[in-house]
């Protein structure tokens, strides 16, 4: 027979045990419903319908043409709050912030010119997935016509960059973006005419790359 200084011990035993259970229960609960949320299908840009990070990677050229597609886009604009609502579409975090204050900065000071890109080519890129992101180096090209109102030119620039594209506000979005390449050897491979009729000087920037 059991003293009566064991009893305590046996009634909460039961207890204990229940306990023990339940916080197992829930702690394999959050991993599962964190692991369903990373591998959940999310929208990306360029692509119809949801994917999860490995079909983003499957898709990683078309992705990474529709990101740089769209900053270029917003880059193009005037307006402060039409600059952000663009790259926010596609851009969150570090990068948003980034490529806003840089463009938004550089607005500001009134040097920039007129600019539209007809012509955007990825040219080289690799794309891998880690910790539920997809990490791209890649390289592109773009065409396309700055100046001012009395002339503009036709530039063709190269540049390289590190992309990172990650979940953010329910859909994959640019969160990290790092140039490491600028090439304006292509530059000046067209020019139009003045209002006068004479070449236009050469003195106008090429298109600026989104960072």
């Amino acid at each position: 027979m059991l003293s009566d200084d064991a009893t305590p011990a046996r009634r909460w035993l039961p207890v204990a045990l229940a306990l023990a259970v339940c916080l197992a229960l829930a702690a394999g609960l959050a991993a599962w419903t964190g692991r369903s949320a990373a591998s959940a299908p999310l929208p990306a840009p360029g692509l119809g319908t949801p994917v999860t990070a490995e079909g983003l990677s499957g898709n990683g050229y078309y992705v990474t043409v529709a990101v740089l597609e769209a900053v270029y886009a917003a880059f193009a604009q005037t307006d402060e709050a039409a600059i952000y609502d663009g790259l926010a579409e596609v851009a969150a975090d570090e990068a948003l912030e980034a490529l806003y204050l840089e463009r938004a900065g550089a607005l500001a000071t009134g040097g920039l010119p007129d600019q539209v890109v007809h012509e955007l080519s990825l040219t080289d890129g690799t794309w891998r997935i880690a910790d539920g992101a997809m990490t791209a180096d890649v390289r592109w090209a773009v065409l396309g016509e700055v100046g001012h109102s009395e002339h503009t030119h036709m530039r063709g620039n190269a540049y390289g960059a590190e992309l990172t594209i990650a979940p953010a506000g329910g859909a994959w979005r640019l969160t990290e973006f790092r140039l490491t390449e600028v090439d304006r050897t292509g530059a000046g491979t067209l020019t139009t005419l003045s209002e006068a009729g004479q070449p236009a000087s050469d003195d106008a920037p090429a298109v600026a790359p989104p960072g």
